[in-house]
Formats: C-alpha cells, structure tokens, sequence
C-alpha cells in the first residue's frame, strides 16, 4: 500500500531537546521547505501500480524515502552506511521525518524501493523541480550548454582472460543449483577456476616482461583460457537451456580476439553485461568501461560561475556519437517549455546534425567548441568560456553527487543512479535560489 506520507512525526521527546538541536543546518533547513512541498510526490502516487496503492502491506513513506535517498547523494554513502548514520544522527532524523522513537527503514527497503521506482520516476521528479522554477522563480534560461561524459561502470578494469575466469565460475556455480535440483546424474560442470587463474597470473607476468614476444605469449595464454572456456560451456550444454543462453556468444569473442578482428559490442564484465568500453581520449584515462551520459545545463545568464539546472540525461546503449544523443536532449526542451537563445555544444558535435536537431528550438546562436562561427570575437570568447563551464559542472556532478560510478548494474540501473544524482542537484540548486 502506498504511503506518501506521515504527517507529525515530533514526539515529547523532542521538547526535550535543546533548541539548537532542533533547528536543522542551514543548507538542510532549505531542503527541507522545498521538500515539503508534496506536489513533488505525485510521480510517484502515478506510476505506482493501481491494484497496489490502497492494498496489500504499506510502504515506508515516499517523503522520508526520497529524503533518504537525497541525503545518500549528497554524502556518497551506501545503504547501510545511510542508514547507520542517520540512524545516530538527530540532525538527519528531523530532516528525513523519521521520530526519535521509531526505527530507522532497513536498507534492504531503500535499495528494493530505488530498483521499483526506476529511472523514469525519478527523472519526472527532476521535471517537477524545474517546473517549480520557473512558477516560483520565473525561471527563464537564456543559455543552455550541453555535453557528454563518461559514468563507470562498477566493475574491474576487464581483459579476455579475467572474463573467461568469471564464465568458468559463474557456469559452476549455475550448474550446482540445476544438480541440487535435477540430480547429480545427468553430468556436471567443472570448475576450471584454479586452471584459467594461473594461466591469468601467467599474463600478468608476461605483460611485464619488456620482451617483443610478450604479445604472441599473451595471446597463447589468452587462447588456452579461451579452450579451458569452452569445455565448461560444452558441459554446460548438457545441463539446461538457461545455461546455454548463458553461454551464447563467448567463444565467438575470444575468436575474434586472437584472430585480431574489432568486436563492435564487446563484454567487459559478466555482472554488467550492458557496459561498454569507450574511449574519450583522456591522457589519464584512455579506456573507461561504462556508459555514455550527455548532461543539458540550462543558465539564466552566461557570467562565470553561472549555476543553472540539469535536465534529465540522455543516454544510450554502447558508445554512441555526441550528435546522436542531441534529439533526445532537444526532445526533452521542448517538453519543458524551454527555448534558450544560445546553445553552447562540445567540440565533438558535428554541426550539420546538431544544427538539425537544434531547430525546432530556433536558438539564436548555436556555437560549437572549435569551430569557426559567425558573430564577434568578444561573443566567441564569452561562449567559448562559458562551453568550458560544463567541464566543470560535470566534474561538480561526480565529486559532489556520486556520477563518478554507478553502483546499480546495467543500463537501467545507470539511469536510476544518474537520475537521482541529478535529482540531488537540482534541489541544491534551487534551495540556493530560493535561501
């Protein structure tokens, strides 16, 4: 049953209370009036499911869940350290509406919560926060400045080998439970762990070797833990369809890889099978696993240090062209009613295509980093330093509200996680605005 809220929650004890305990931080203070407002719940009552909101057992309070998880963001905890802290904390119990006598919600509630709300709750929350700008604050974005960035997936640094360890585990293990359940007499998978780790070990001595042979070595080594691969899936063939599809498609990979041929939707991880590696051309980084995100920053102004508010991101599978996420960014402009004059874009924009999805917006200036553009020197150099201030915004984003790495796997829990990220923000901004 759906409960969005739970009305009073003081108690005597919090007469008790000195008075400079009560009285919550300045910038959770501000928060808490914004969140008060329960207009910004009605997503949520809307995407619940119909036959559940008045039935069946009731839900923690959806205006203490989102507290809960705005203060995650902010802090980069996870669910149990949130809980934990909040728990021992009477500052973040009066900010999340949680009474000094009651329990603070288990993680496990947080966390399935998060995965049932999903991204598109969230970022209609996000839509929400804006809309009340503009109403109260009469919001109106004379600049937008748009680019992309990388979010981590949350697994290790990947190579062909390290992946055929984990199928040849996570086959045995599959292969345990079907036998628990069908009986040992029908075959087995055996686990080749022990055999593909030293062969993984051996690659990394060989890497480190500063011989010219150290490349055919290494693909030797890498083709033997590729054959070690295929026996666990031949034995796994045997045991169930489920093992089958599970095992679809990776030796085709390690084929291609020791014949040297590109593989255009390459498996970095068997817990994450929707990142991807990308490269962005980073001197620190020059391969990332994850996924491309492209953040949209709209600004009433184009002054140094402007700080506006982020639609929700664009994103899609695999590692996709500037260009081809902007018809998604546009699409969600005109879903706000918002038409900036200026448009501020990357120089990793092509500017045919950006010019085409830009137009039903009919900015008056659409400037792309690096490229020869019409207008005066001075308003090139104005926008070009404003461009460079989304650099600065997406790094805010990953210091300050955990878009570093997604720890929710897959391309709809990267969406949940940005999405709240984003979310986070978004409030922070507005209660500046509003303080």
């Amino acid at each position: 049953m759906l409960r969005l809220s739970d009305g009073q929650v003081e108690s005597l004890w919090d007469d008790v209370l000195p008075g400079e305990v009560r009285e919550l931080p300045q910038d959770l203070a501000a928060l808490d009036v914004l969140l008060r407002d329960l207009v910004l719940l009605k997503p949520i009552a809307s995407q619940w499911r119909a036959e559940a909101v008045s039935h069946g057992r009731p839900t923690i309070s959806m205006e203490s869940y989102v507290r809960l998880m705005v203060v995650k963001q902010r802090t980069g905890w996870g669910y149990e350290t949130l809980v934990r802290e909040v728990s021992d904390s009477l500052h973040l119990r009066r900010f999340c509406l949680i009474a000094l006598g009651e329990r603070v919600p288990h993680e496990s509630t947080v966390r399935k919560l998060t995965r049932r709300l999903g991204a598109d709750v969230v970022e209609e929350l996000t839509r929400c926060v804006i809309a009340k700008a503009q109403r109260e604050m009469r919001l109106k974005p004379r600049a937008a400045r748009i680019d992309s960035t990388v979010v981590e997936a949350d697994v290790r640094y990947p190579s062909d080998a390290a992946l055929s360890l984990d199928g040849a585990r996570t086959l045995a293990r599959q292969a345990l439970k079907l036998t628990a359940l069908v009986g040992t007499d029908i075959g087995h998978v055996r686990d080749r762990s022990r055999a593909l780790g030293r062969r993984l070990r051996a690659i990394s001595r060989t890497v480190g070797r500063r011989t010219g042979e150290r490349k055919a070595q290494v693909l030797a080594l890498t083709e033997q833990a590729g054959e070690l691969l295929a026996r666990s899936v031949r034995e796994a063939r045997r045991l169930a369809l489920a093992a089958r599809r599970r095992a679809r498609g990776r030796g085709a990979q390690r084929k291609q890889r020791i014949a040297g041929e590109p593989i255009p939707d390459r498996l970095v991880s068997m817990f994450d099978p929707d990142a991807r590696p990308i490269r962005k051309g980073k001197l620190g980084k020059p391969n990332e696993f994850g996924y491309v995100l492209q953040i949209c920053e709209i600004t009433q102004n184009t002054r140094r240090g402007a700080r506006g508010f982020i639609l929700p991101a664009s994103t899609m599978p695999g590692n996709p062209p500037e260009s081809k996420l902007l018809p998604h960014t546009t699409r969600e402009l005109e879903r706000l009613g918002l038409r900036p004059r200026e448009v501020a874009l990357d120089g990793g924009f092509e500017r045919r295509p950006s010019t085409e999805a830009l137009a039903r917006l009919v900015p008056e200036r659409v400037f792309i980093a690096g490229r020869q553009q019409p207008g005066s020197r001075r308003t090139q150099r104005r926008l070009a330093r404003y461009r460079t201030g989304a650099e600065g915004r997406i790094s805010h984003l990953k210091r300050s509200y955990g878009l570093r790495r997604s720890r929710l796997k897959g391309q709809a829990g990267m969406r949940t996680w940005s999405a709240w990220s984003i979310l986070a923000y978004n409030l922070d901004t507005l209660a500046i605005r509003t303080t």
